[in-house]
């Protein structure tokens, strides 16, 4: 994590170096190797339960600086459809002038004791930890190359055609539970 940050310092020349939320995700495949034991046969990967556990752990965190989930203003901007094109490398000031576009988003992070007018690489900090804070929350969306978005809509469910088949029996694409977890597709004799 920490040679993440030196290194995102050293390529845009940056002090203080400081670490980022989005920085662990750079260690995870050494903790990857941690879980591969415990999680042995599980269908998720340790790649993935790594995710979980990080986005679990940001999640309590930033409850605990936004209790009441008062940054709508930052969620619907990215529901309206505004993106953010970060990475774990982009510099300080450019985080932060892509952040002054989202209403409320750079003044938020006073609200993680960081002022306005702290050196640019800790502002940033604040931001990251804003915006892995609502991903982790499910109130915006993150790509793997730290995209930000709004979150997928969810789906209306389409109306179901009506159906020509008697009262009671089922069509040919239902499936009758035979207990046990196992099914069996009923067929018309």
């Amino acid at each position: 994590m920490v040679s993440n940050a030196e290194r995102r310092a050293l390529a845009s020349g940056e002090s203080p170096v400081v670490a980022r939320v989005t920085d662990v995700y750079a260690a995870l495949p050494s903790m990857t190797g941690k879980f591969e034991l415990e999680y042995e046969g599980e269908l998720k990967g340790a790649d993935q339960v790594a995710r979980e556990l990080v986005r679990a752990a940001v999640s309590t965190v930033f409850d605990g600086y936004f209790p009441n989930g008062d940054l709508k203003a930052v969620s619907r901007w990215f529901d309206q459809g505004g993106t953010l094109g970060l990475s774990d490398t982009t510099p300080a000031a450019a985080m932060i002038e892509q952040a002054r576009r989202v209403p409320d988003l750079v003044d938020s992070v006073s609200r993680v004791s960081i002022e306005p007018d702290a050196p640019s690489p800790v502002l940033a900090a604040g931001i990251d930890f804003v915006l892995e804070g609502l991903h982790a929350q499910k109130r915006i969306s993150r790509t793997d190359e730290r995209g930000y978005h709004g979150t997928e809509s969810l789906r209306r469910s389409q109306p179901q055609p009506e159906s020509t088949s008697l009262p009671g029996s089922l069509s040919d694409d239902e499936d009758d539970d035979r207990g046990e977890g196992r099914k069996r597709k009923k067929r018309y004799n």
